[in-house]
């Protein structure tokens, strides 16, 4: 049995952790974000086995990959299954786009779809096994249902609730410093708190006037406040404000951007790699051959 399926990438412009230690389902963030045409494609080849086996590859490297191989998990369970994945990343990992949330995502589509089993299955495994990490909150249900979105309330429907702003535009990524460990920021009672309520600020006041405008300013506010990036970062920022807007991913040494497309992509080619992409506002789909 063989299945494809793309999961976006997922840029958080501010986000306010919530966590339940007990209850994964209910765990996430509240927040704000979008998902991205860049993301993870991924092949799921399944087959007999004397024993559970997973292969994972990332990007053409074979890779233990800890969020995807334990979401699989939480869809496999104990049954005797050889599982072959094979993802391509559009994006580099620890930077804010996502990308372990899209892995995962992309790979339990697939799988499920090989077993004809409902997406739900798949969006419920990965959100665990992310949450569970602590690699991400709110990537795995963003991604899989696309677009600009406010997270109300945290952890998957129907507890979880995001209220979609309507808007389609291009974007401008770059990746200037060093990787974040999101699992080391989360764990990390002092930020957590910080991020929360900053976060949970720019949540209210975008929740009040639900714009794309607003939208930049409350992540320029959550990035100012909270302080995580390195120098560079801010710099290129500061840099670029005169064409467009433009604000930090979370968590990651990387930023987006939208304005004029041509002179930000020559702006920010001094401080790091440049790629374009848009809005996805179609969420995590099963690709048909």
């Amino acid at each position: 049995m063989i299945a494809k399926a793309f999961a976006p990438g997922h840029i958080s412009g501010f986000f306010e952790p919530v966590l339940h230690h007990e209850d994964l389902m209910h765990t996430g963030s509240r927040g704000a974000g979008f998902s991205i045409s860049l993301g993870a494609l991924s092949e799921v080849m399944v087959g007999e086995s004397q024993s559970n086996d997973i292969q994972i590859f990332i990007n053409g490297k074979r890779s233990y990959a800890q969020v995807t191989n334990l979401a699989l998990k939480n869809i496999i369970g104990n049954n005797s299954l050889n599982v072959v994945v094979k993802t391509q990343l559009d994006l580099p990992t620890s930077q804010g786009f996502g990308m372990s949330a899209a892995g995962a995502l992309s790979s339990c589509l697939a799988l499920c779809k090989c077993f004809n089993f409902p997406s739900e299955h798949a969006l419920k495994a990965a959100h665990a096994a992310e949450v569970q990490l602590r690699t991400g909150l709110g990537d795995v249900v963003s991604s899989y249902f696309g677009g600009l979105e406010i997270r109300k309330s945290a952890g998957l429907p129907p507890w979880g609730f995001i209220e979609h702003i309507p808007g389609k535009f291009e974007l401008v990524l770059c990746v200037i410093g060093k990787k974040i460990d999101t699992k080391k920021i989360l764990n990390n009672p002092n930020i957590v708190k910080k991020i929360s309520e900053y976060g949970r600020i720019c949540t209210q006041k975008l929740l009040e006037k639900p714009s794309i405008e607003n939208f930049f300013y409350q992540s320029q506010f959550f990035t100012k406040k909270i302080c995580l990036a390195d120098k560079k970062t801010y710099q290129a920022i500061n840099t670029v404000k005169n064409l467009g807007n433009a604000s930090i991913c979370m968590l990651g040494n990387s930023i987006f951007a939208t304005g004029n497309t041509e002179k930000l992509c020559r702006v920010l080619s001094v401080f790091g790699k440049v790629y374009i992409c848009c809005i996805d506002e179609y969420g995590a789909r099963i690709i048909e051959k």
